[in-house]
């Protein structure tokens, strides 16, 4: 699989392909994630016989960049910002055409946002204001995030395929508000289902901090096979 780095704008990109692409994902990452990728990468390969290119675009502020509206700090002093627009319009109006132009990939090809923690959250919300994605894979997204559950129970999602996933000792956390998570990701999967969304709730083993590469890879894998099917 071919691999290159280059820049759009200030952000670091990093594109991972095989062959011409029938879908493209797409993932905002931070420098801790750029060594993972690689093996998720390969998990992606080799659970899926379509070819893809995985594109990551870095995120410079974690907690400012991915959050759809302020809230406090759940952890640490660090609470959260609202520069998801902006993070979602850089995606829309520069990453995807930048890299459609760049690789030569036909213009209706499939996108899947993706993302594992906050960056789940943005990939969820963004199905929300944009129906540029045809599907969300969302690993161990943090669903705890103040006033997105009900936000996603009053919008209508434009994605047509919805991958949730956490782990079996998430909610065990000691924070009482990311302790939430459990009966959050519960409640929007049942939400999802009772709408007939094509959507899906996987159990791993493990807290938050275990293997983000893998979860995040199954959730993309299941995206692929899921449009492969809508053809």
């Amino acid at each position: 699989m071919t691999k290159e780095i280059f820049q759009i704008q200030t952000r670091n990109c990093i594109a991972f392909w095989d062959k011409t692409p029938e879908v493209v994902l797409v993932q905002p990452v931070d420098s801790h994630d750029y060594e993972l990728l690689d093996s998720e990468t390969k998990y992606i390969a080799e659970h899926t016989d379509n070819p893809f290119m995985l594109v990551a675009f870095s995120v410079n502020d974690w907690n400012k960049d991915l959050s759809p509206w302020p809230a406090p700090p759940v952890f640490g002093k660090e609470g959260f910002g609202d520069g998801a627009n902006d993070t979602l319009s850089f995606a829309i109006k520069e990453l995807i055409p930048t890299v459609k132009t760049k690789y030569d990939i036909p213009q209706d090809t499939p996108i899947i946002l993706g993302g594992y923690s906050l960056a789940g959250l943005f990939a969820l919300w963004s199905a929300y204001q944009t129906n540029a994605f045809t599907a969300i894979a969302a690993a161990s997204p943090s669903v705890w995030f103040p006033s997105f559950l009900e936000y996603a129970k009053s919008k209508d999602i434009f994605a047509n395929h919805v991958y949730l996933s956490l782990g079996d000792r998430e909610e065990r956390a000691k924070n009482p508000i990311m302790s939430t998570v459990g009966k959050c990701i519960r409640e929007l999967s049942d939400y999802y289902q009772s709408n007939e969304l094509d959507s899906t709730l996987e159990w791993n083993e493990g807290n938050h901090f275990k293997e983000a590469d893998t979860r995040t890879a199954k959730g993309f894998s299941w995206c692929i096979e899921r449009i492969k099917n809508d053809n």
